[in-house]
C-alpha cells in the first residue's frame, strides 16, 4: 500500500499537502531540492524554529512577512538586530509573536556568521552531515522523525550555541534542504530531488 494522492493535476504526490494550494507548490517547487545559499538554508533553520508547537503551514503562510521583518534572511543583516526590530516584530500579527523565538533567530544569525567564517559558507557546514541515500518509504508512517544525522547536527549546532534545534527540528530542516530526500516512492517530485542532491553531497563530502 501506498499514502500517494493523485490531484487534480493528475500527478502522484505526498499526502501532506493535501488541496492546499500554498502547500501544493512547497511541496512541488521547494521542499526536498537540494539547497547552499547561506540565507535559505538560515531561514529554515530560523523558521522552522519559529514551527516548534506549530504546523508549518502557519509558518508557510506568514513567511512573506517574516522575510519583511528578517531582512530576506541575510544573517548578516539579522545579526545586527536590536530591541527596535523585536519590538517592531512583537507588535506585527502577521508573523508568530514570540520574543524568546525571535531572539533565538537573531542569535542563531550570530552564529551562523561564525560557521560561514569557519567553514566558508553554511552549505559546507551542513552537507557534510546529509546521510547516504535510503530507500524510499512508501506511506507517511514509515517516515521517521528523529535520525542519527539530525541528532548529530543537532548536537554540534547546541554546541556552538545555536538555540531551537533540536533534532526533530532538525531533521525537518534536512528534508526541507534536499539533505534527505523523503519523498515518498513513486512521488513525482522525487526524481528531480535526486537528481539535484546528488552533485551537492558530491561537492561537500568525499
Amino acid at each position: 500500500m501506498s499514502d500517494l494522492v493523485v490531484g487534480a493535476d493528475r500527478r502522484r504526490r505526498c499526502p501532506w499537502p493535501g488541496e492546499d494550494d500554498l502547500y501544493l507548490e512547497y511541496h512541488d517547487t521547494e521542499w526536498g531540492r537540494a539547497e547552499e545559499s547561506d540565507a535559505a538554508l538560515f531561514e529554515k533553520l530560523a523558521l522552522e524554529g519559529f514551527q516548534a508547537g506549530l504546523s508549518w503551514i502557519t509558518v508557510l503562510r506568514k513567511r512573506a512577512a517574516f522575510r519583511q521583518h528578517f531582512a530576506g534572511f541575510d544573517p548578516e543583516a539579522v545579526a545586527k538586530f536590536g530591541e527596535r526590530h523585536i519590538a517592531g516584530m512583537l507588535a506585527d500579527p502577521r508573523i508568530i509573536r514570540h520574543r524568546g523565538k525571535i531572539e533565538s533567530a537573531i542569535g542563531n544569525a550570530r552564529r551562523s556568521l561564525e560557521v560561514i567564517d569557519e567553514f566558508g559558507s553554511m552549505a559546507a557546514y551542513v552537507w557534510p552531515f546529509a546521510p547516504k541515500p535510503a530507500r524510499a518509504a512508501r506511506r507517511l508512517a514509515d517516515l521517521e522523525a528523529v535520525t542519527p544525522a539530525s541528532t548529530a547536527l543537532s548536537k554540534d549546532l547546541k554546541r556552538r550555541g545555536w538555540t531551537f534545534v533540536g533534532p526533530t527540528t532538525i531533521h525537518a530542516f534536512m528534508q526541507a534542504m534536499g539533505m534527505v530526500d523523503d519523498h515518498l516512492a513513486g512521488c513525482f517530485a522525487r526524481p528531480e530531488c535526486e537528481r539535484l542532491r546528488r552533485p551537492v553531497v558530491g561537492r561537500y563530502q568525499a
